[in-house]
């Protein structure tokens, strides 16, 4: 029997680089400093390109299984998401994302005029904004987010902002305009993190891949592969001895079906350490 009472809201900041999350992303430093969240590295899998690692973050599967090894294949993924599980088991689904999410698990081609706003339960993503220009303001994408939560109440609601990439492509990741653009995430996150935790919503805040000075990803640096993962809720246990080592990025599909009480797909690996009792 699966729990509806369980929520949980993921944050995924496109092209945030660990460092300049530990750097710049204040508000949610405190919550670390105050013990009230984790956050962990991620090493990113390859190539960390985004449309590759939307489908890891969401299937726990690698581009080697599942296919989706560029940033040009447009088709639905052949895999089972976190979307897919949720939905079967029940549980409602939402996400205020790029439309290249709605691409792998929705309906591919994106359509601007039929595809913008998507309502459909028999979906894996029932209730979706999804927006197609890169520079699309975050704000507008976390009021959208808020617009979903409030109006149909998902279990799992998936975020997915681009402004950080966008100005890390145009003007590289170790540049003012990009720190900026990370600074005003924060600002956002300090707004609606405490009202997500109030009203009792696990949280997860990671990203999918990084960003080099001279604005690029999809190869092997630790600029481009080295993000953050920041857990609000019960601590599971991980496959680390300590939170200076990195996480194989492949963990967040089973780390999100933990949280919202679902058995994961067999394709995914699994979430508790070496040294966990089971």
């Amino acid at each position: 029997m699966i729990d509806t009472s369980q929520k949980l809201i993921v944050v995924v900041l496109d092209g945030l680089r660990y460092d300049s999350a530990r750097k710049y992303l204040g508000y949610m430093e405190h919550l670390v400093e105050q013990g009230k969240i984790n956050c962990y590295q991620v090493r990113s899998e390859l190539p960390s390109l985004s449309r590759p690692l939307y489908e890891v973050l969401l299937t726990g599967t690698p581009a080697v299984r599942n296919g989706i090894t560029a940033n040009h294949i447009a088709r639905l993924s052949h895999e089972q998401s976190v979307f897919h599980l949720a939905a079967k088991a029940g549980l409602r689904t939402a996400a205020a994302a790029y439309h290249w999410v709605s691409e792998l698990y929705n309906s591919a081609p994106y359509s601007i005029i039929s595809d913008r706003h998507q309502h459909d339960e028999s979906k894996p993503i029932q209730h979706g904004i999804f927006y197609f220009e890169d520079h699309y303001p975050d704000s507008h994408l976390f009021v959208d987010a808020e617009y979903l939560r409030t109006a149909y109440d998902p279990h799992f609601l998936y975020i997915h902002t681009m402004n950080i990439d966008d100005v890390g492509n145009k003007y590289g990741g170790e540049s003012k305009q990009y720190e900026a653009s990370v600074r005003a995430v924060d600002g956002m996150l300090a707004t609606l993190v405490p009202l997500w935790l109030s009203q009792g919503y696990r949280i997860i805040v990671t990203a999918d891949h990084g960003m080099n000075a001279a604005g690029y990803h999809g190869g092997t640096e630790p600029e481009e592969r080295h993000v953050p993962l920041y857990i609000c809720g019960e601590q599971p246990q991980l496959p680390i001895t300590n939170q200076s080592e990195a996480l194989p990025q492949l963990l967040l599909a089973p780390l999100m079906c933990h949280y919202l009480g679902l058995a994961p797909s067999e394709a995914m690996i699994a979430l508790e350490g070496p040294h966990s009792k089971g």
